[in-house]
């Protein structure tokens, strides 16, 4: 028997197939489900609408996995689930409309913020569409790779992917089914930082400072100033904006913590 937010989730999609062609997964994958995986639940959210309270209460009910989590590390996991969203797929006029609404202050991320609502005011669905294509996907290939194994070796599905398997394994953290992305693609990587801070993994803590510094760290603020300065990149531009700031700030706070 189904769970109620996944029925929720296959509902707003309009069917088990629609839903997993809004994830990329298969059709079997998301038919096999009772209740919607932990580690799916952002994608989820962002490719339906439906608040991720509604779609996993047991873990979104203001104690995350029954574990209070302070105000900046609520934060922090909120800036990598919305990264994680906007990285896994292209967002659909609800996701955009929401983030047309995004505030924020005089900060360099609060900035790049209120830049990202700028740019989803002046989106259409179809053009986000296209640019998500021309830089993730092509005829061929994108115009970018994001993949942990191309940044630093320049190959797909090299030694940092079986690397960072090894790391998350012992964490407890394996891949979905279905799942056609190898877990070193930087939606991926996002999604796992905010379960980590959030809690929703059971992992020791300091996990996601480990998970950063050796598997994110290397690699990904390249990425964010690639997908900035990307030719094909305009509403994604915003969006590596925010990623390179917040890499930054990340990298800053840990090393005071040090």
């Amino acid at each position: 028997m189904r769970d109620p937010g996944l029925e929720a989730a296959i509902n707003a999609a309009g069917g088990v197939s629609e839903l997993a062609r809004r994830l990329g997964i298969s059709q079997p994958s998301v038919s096999n489900w009772n209740r919607i995986p932990p580690e799916r639940v952002i994608s989820v959210e962002a490719a339906t609408s439906v608040p991720r309270s509604i779609l996993r209460p047991d873990l979104y009910n203001g104690e995350l996995a029954g574990r209070d989590i302070d105000e900046i590390d609520a934060a922090r996991a909120q800036e990598y689930g919305l990264l994680a969203a906007l990285l896994m797929r292209a967002p659909d006029a609800g996701f955009i409309k929401r983030l047309s609404g995004l505030r924020g202050d005089a900060s360099p991320l609060g900035i790049a913020h209120v830049a990202l609502a700028e740019a989803a005011s002046k989106a259409s669905v179809e053009r986000v569409e296209r640019e998500f294509f021309d830089l993730f996907i092509g005829i061929g290939r994108g115009e970018l790779l994001p993949y942990g194994s191309y940044y630093l070796t320049g190959f797909l599905h090299e030694r940092p992917l079986a690397r960072l398997r090894e790391d998350l394994g012992k964490l407890g953290i394996e891949r979905s089914e279905g799942n056609a992305e190898p877990e070193d693609h930087a939606a991926i990587l996002c999604e796992i930082m905010a379960g980590l801070i959030g809690g929703r993994f059971d992992a020791p803590a300091g996990s996601d400072q480990q998970i950063f510094e050796k598997h994110l760290v290397p690699w990904i603020g390249r990425f964010f100033s690639d997908l900035e300065r990307a030719d094909t990149a305009s509403f994604y531009r915003a969006v590596g904006t925010i990623g390179r700031v917040f890499v930054d700030i990340e990298i800053e706070a840990f090393a005071f913590e040090s």
